[in-house]
């Protein structure tokens, strides 16, 4: 009797396991059939339950590397994305925690923090050249407008006893009145600016025309000075060096841009990660 037990015990918990196949092993990480039923009984064919598995596999490799690197999702992180998901089906924190699934969703929610994590960590340096975004934007997008380039000399205190605006301004007049006769404005930006840009010459990087004092500065003819200016930093004068026509939304294209290298650069680094890794996918558990 006690055999007839067994075998019958064994019959009835045998399709249990089969449904709990491993189906995958990443490393010292096994994938099971449950942990992805919902997705797998949904999956359109067998190729589209491979491509499910192999998500799976990138996001344990890209957690497991979060962790290594101490990136990985903070408890705090948890707790707020937890608190957005309940104000957004508006139930409180406490009826979401009732929520027989809450375990699991949140280590779902820890899961994707902690890919996003290393998702900004790796791409934190990527970057498109300039002139690359302006010629591909300007292709795309219309409604240009103009920037110029300028070097300037920013005075904001002189040793003087009398008032320090006249004096400032006598002192940028006289700088002026040589570079006029040929001396170079470049090297009394070295020599003289009060501003971090001296070191460069006075040079800033590209300013839209969207006020007088900078309408003002584009028109400038070739090695003409300024009249005197006031900045935030001080007193200045300046030359105009480059002007170009952008995109209106040069910003929001160059962003794009970026999105979209940033991905591809991300990609092929979870491409790497898999190389490194040991997986195996047991397509006739599927």
């Amino acid at each position: 009797m006690k055999r007839v037990l067994a075998l019958l015990f064994i019959l009835s918990i045998g399709p249990v396991f089969s449904e709990n196949n491993i189906i995958a092993v990443v490393n010292n990480n096994v994938i099971t059939y449950n942990s992805l039923e919902p997705l797998l009984t949904d999956a359109s064919s067998k190729d589209h339950e491979v491509d499910i598995i192999n998500q799976r596999i990138n996001d344990i490799l890209q957690v497991k590397r979060a962790k290594k690197l101490g990136i990985e999702a903070s408890l705090n992180d948890v707790n707020l994305a937890l608190v957005e998901i309940s104000k957004s089906n508006n139930i409180s924190l406490e009826q979401l925690k009732a929520y027989p699934e809450f375990l699991s969703l949140k280590d779902e929610v820890s899961e994707k923090i902690s890919i996003l994590n290393l998702q900004r960590y790796v791409t934190k340096d990527v970057t498109i050249d300039e002139n690359k975004a302006i010629n591909i934007c300007s292709k795309e997008l219309s409604n240009s407008i103009k920037q110029i380039k300028i070097a300037q000399i920013i005075i904001s205190e002189v040793e003087t006893q009398n008032d320090q605006n006249t004096a400032i301004k006598a002192f940028l007049k006289k700088l002026s009145k040589h570079i006029s006769k040929g001396a170079s404005f470049e090297g009394f930006a070295k020599l003289h600016s009060q501003h971090s840009s001296y070191s460069n010459g006075g040079k800033t990087d590209w300013i839209e025309v969207d006020n007088p004092t900078v309408a003002m500065l584009d028109s400038l003819k070739d090695n003409e000075v300024s009249k005197i200016y006031l900045t935030d930093f001080g007193f200045a004068i300046g030359i105009k060096l480059e002007e170009r026509f952008v995109s209106s939304n040069l910003k929001q294209c160059t962003e794009k841009l970026i999105y979209l290298k940033a991905e591809k650069f991300y990609s092929n680094w979870v491409s790497g990660l898999r190389e490194q890794a040991y997986i195996k996918i047991y397509h006739d558990a599927l």
